[in-house]
């Protein structure tokens, strides 16, 4: 049953009872005076519909604080209890009190229908409300639960939507930092291998300038080395030419020296002697007169040949001078 329902059977119930109640304090109120009239002094008789009044006024209080009370799901304890039935009880005892004096059952049962009917009626209804109060309170308990489940299951779908979204971000936050770590190993790799190319290529650019130092080195040796060797060897062959240039320097000394021991002559020697006399002479220094007392010749043939000498002299010292 709805909540709908339930408040309307609910309303239906506080309709009935108040209706019951209101029907039981009108025939209570018409009951009752006549009889609280008979026994009240003559100038109290307007006083007598104040006692069903009090009565009913007692009975409206209990009813009413019930319903609250059931409504709220709380418990009076014992004293509404002893006033519900004592009102009741009241009631009853006032509605029948004038039949019964005489005597008249019908008349008992008939005006004890109205009290009677409010006293279950009261006790009906306060179950009826406890009941609903109850079934409302198990609805509220089922719709907090439903609640509860659905804020549940929402709680759940959101922490499932929050999980695959945070998978989600740590897959891509993966594949991300995957995709950074691979690119930055190519790029390690790429700059490993151009850093070993620049490597290489520095190795071979010094191991060629090493080789062309080397070469260099090894032919500014050798060139070094063979200026030595030719400077060895144009000492070598200076002191050999000196060596040649002095034996024969020391052999025609000799050779003069044997031509000029003769000593002077009488007579013209031959010619080639004679020559050789001459250059002899020349070559030792000796003047022209000497060299004609030593070869018989005369002295313009002897000067002629002095001249000849000194010509020859002149010509390789220019020679000598430009190379």
């Amino acid at each position: 049953m709805s909540s709908v329902q339930i408040r309307s059977a609910e309303r239906a119930l506080s309709v009935g009872t108040w209706m019951i109640v209101a029907g039981a304090m009108l025939y209570s109120i018409l009951t009752v005076t006549p009889l609280a009239a008979a026994h009240t002094p003559d100038e109290w008789d307007w006083t007598a519909p104040i006692l069903p009044l009090v009565v009913d006024a007692a009975v409206v209080i209990v009813v009413r604080l019930d319903a609250v009370l059931a409504r709220l799901g709380g418990n009076g304890g014992r004293w509404p209890v002893v006033l519900r039935w004592m009102t009741g009880c009241m009631t009853l005892a006032l509605n029948v009190a004038e039949s019964a004096l005489r005597k008249d059952l019908v008349g008992v049962a008939v005006h004890a229908v109205a009290p009677l009917l409010l006293i279950v009626t009261a006790e009906t209804g306060l179950a009826y409300r406890r009941a609903i109060t109850a079934a409302l309170d198990a609805q509220k308990a089922q719709r907090k639960a439903e609640q509860a489940e659905r804020e549940r299951a929402a709680q759940e779908r959101r922490e499932a939507v929050e999980q695959r979204a945070r998978e989600e971000r740590e897959h891509a936050a993966a594949l991300a930092r995957e995709q950074r770590e691979h690119e930055a190993r190519l790029a390690r790799e790429q700059t490993e291998r151009e850093e070993a190319a620049r490597r290489e290529e520095r190795e071979q650019r010094e191991a060629r300038e090493r080789a062309e130092r080397e070469a260099r080195e090894r032919r500014e040796r050798e060139r070094e080395q063979n200026e030595r060797d030719r400077e060895r060897r144009e000492r070598e062959a200076a002191q050999r030419r000196q060596e040649e240039q002095r034996q024969r320097e020391e052999a025609a000394r000799r050779e003069r020296a044997a031509l000029l021991a003769g000593g002077p002559v009488n007579e013209k020697l031959p010619e080639d002697r004679a020559r050789a006399i001459v250059h002899a002479a020349f070559g030792e220094g000796l003047p022209v007169r000497s060299a004609v007392e030593l070869c018989g010749w005369s002295i313009g043939w002897v000067s002629t040949r002095y001249q000849e000498h000194r010509d020859a002299v002149a010509g390789r010292t220019l020679e000598g001078a430009s190379s």
